[in-house]
Parts: C-alpha cells; sequence; structure tokens
C-alpha cells in the first residue's frame, strides 16, 4: 500500500523550518516522519556538524568555509534568521539550533520510537575519508552495530544508512557498513546543477566542460556501484527517474531499493509510487506522509 513508501525528511522539515537544524528534525520528528537526512562536514578541530553547504553565507551568519572554523565559532553563529524570524521555544534557542552528529543521535535515540537516520557525506573535503572514518567512531561510540546497522534505543532502534555522491566515499564506508545499507546520490546532469556546483567559482564560464565531463563520470560511477550490488540503495534525484524509468524500473526488479530526492509535488510522489519507489526524501514531511496516508 501507499504507507509502505518511508519518509525521510531532507535536511529535517526544512520547507517549514531552517535547514539542518534542531528546529527541523525536531519538527520532523513531531510530523511522523519515517527518518531524517542530515549532510554532515568536518570542521577544522575535527567535529562533524549538520551543514549543507561547504561555506557558511548562504544558511548562516558567518562568512568562510567550514572546513576551515571550529565548532566554536559555528555554535556561536544564527543559523535560524536567514529563514525563520522566530522559531517556536519548544524547539530550543537559537544557540540550540547548530548540530554536531551527536547531538542528532541524542535526539533520534530519544525519539520513544524507531527511527531512521540518514547521513550525507559532502564531498569533496579536505579531509578526504577523514570525514567517514569520524562519523563511524561516533556512530560506534553511542552502540551503532555494523552487523545491523542499528543503535539500540531501549526498546527502539535507530538504523542508519549513508549517502553520498562520492564512489570513493562509499567504497570506504563499504569496509564496515553492510551494503544494504549504502545508498549512490546521482542526480540527472543539467546546467541546473552545474550552475549550483560552479556557484562560487569565478572561472565558471570556462570550467563549465570540465565540470560536467566530471559530474558525468562520477554518475557512471554511481550508477555502477547499484548494478554490481555494492551499495543496496539507489539515490538518484526525481528529474533523474523522469528521465530514466527503464533503469528505475530494472533496479526495482532486481530488488535494489530506491531513495528518491527531493520530492515536494503530488505529481512526482504519484509517479514514484507507480513505479514501486520505497522511500522518498522531502522538504515536507507532513504534506507526503498525508498523500500517503499515513
Amino acid at each position: 500500500g501507499a504507507r509502505d513508501v518511508r519518509v525521510f525528511a531532507h535536511r529535517g522539515s526544512s520547507g517549514l523550518f531552517p535547514e539542518n537544524t534542531r528546529a527541523a528534525y525536531m519538527r520532523a520528528l513531531a510530523e511522523g516522519a519515517d527518518g531524517i537526512e542530515v549532510d554532515l562536514h568536518l570542521t577544522r578541530d575535527g567535529e562533524l556538524v549538520c551543514f549543507h553547504d561547504p561555506t557558511l553565507e548562504r544558511t548562516s551568519d558567518g562568512a568562510g568555509s567550514v572546513s576551515e572554523t571550529t565548532l566554536r565559532h559555528m555554535r556561536s553563529l544564527d543559523v535560524t534568521s536567514w529563514k525563520t524570524p522566530r522559531l517556536p521555544a519548544a524547539y530550543g534557542g537559537i544557540s540550540e539550533q547548530l548540530m554536531t552528529l551527536q547531538d542528532v543521535l541524542e535526539l533520534l535515540i530519544s525519539a520513544e520510537r524507531d527511527v531512521s537516520l540518514a547521513v550525507e557525506l559532502k564531498h569533496p573535503s579536505p579531509y578526504g575519508h577523514r570525514l567517514e572514518d569520524r562519523a563511524l567512531k561516533i556512530l560506534l561510540s553511542y552502540g551503532w552495530d555494523p552487523a545491523t546497522a542499528c543503535i539500540p534505543a531501549g526498546k527502539h532502534r535507530v538504523e542508519v544508512s549513508f549517502m553520498s555522491f562520492s564512489s570513493s566515499s562509499l567504497l570506504h564506508l563499504a569496509e564496515m557498513v553492510p551494503s544494504e545499507n549504502l545508498c549512490a546520490l546521482f542526480a540527472k546532469v543539467t546546467d541546473g546543477t552545474l550552475e549550483q556546483r560552479l556557484l562560487r567559482s569565478r572561472f565558471a564560464a570556462a570550467l563549465r566542460p570540465v565540470a560536467a565531463a566530471v559530474m558525468r563520470g562520477s554518475l557512471r560511477d554511481s550508477e555502477a556501484l547499484v548494478w554490481r550490488n555494492e551499495v543496496g540503495i539507489a539515490g538518484p534525484g526525481v528529474k533523474y527517474v523522469h528521465q530514466h524509468k527503464a533503469e528505475a524500473k530494472a533496479w526495482l526488479a532486481r530488488g535494489s531499493r530506491m531513495r528518491v530526492w527531493t520530492v515536494d509535488s503530488d505529481d512526482d510522489l504519484d509517479m514514484l509510487m507507480r513505479l514501486g519507489v520505497q522511500e522518498v526524501t522531502t522538504n515536507y514531511p507532513a504534506r507526503i506522509l498525508s498523500r500517503l496516508g499515513g
């Protein structure tokens, strides 16, 4: 039935609240999302923060690279006013909104229900695979069991999956993580995504053909991981699925899971349900859950 589709909150309930904040994550849990998707970057002092961009400007009042700042500095930033002037008091104060991986785990472990955590490892990172190693180390310290991919939480559990656009990140994780908890992300190569990738580049026009080739190469790598069953979850963008229904059907027929992002419209959801996609990632979990009847 429709409610067999599992719903992940994209950076939390980020349609309503600032992405990757305590408020967005708490709201997603309150709305009944099956899982929460978070983006991880490593700070200069080796802490894992939930933040999407490699730079601070878009979603905070800071400037510069996440990788060159400290956790203490990031905690001092305002990561909410760019979107929401006032947060409900129940979701914590302004200074509590920046989340580390540990903060997210504490939140999910205390959810008093089964919940999934999808961590996206953001590359390229100046720290290479130290990003993955730090994430695994923190998870292990919380009782994460690589065999079950779960963290026990009283009578409940937190199931953890790992996502990346980087095939080398996924292959590194595969040394410890079961393939069914690895998700290869890929997007259709369009000018739109390239514009976003190259937004910060002064040489954008000259680099565009190069960047397109690199993205196509990484797209093929990611698809190959799914075809070879080295990862159990295919994570395409919804535009990709619209243009590659045959691949999607073949993956589903072979028993791969599909977790499609970012699914905010009824039309997209209906198309994915017809295909038999098992998981969707959305900025609006409440809306998608009500459409699914759960």
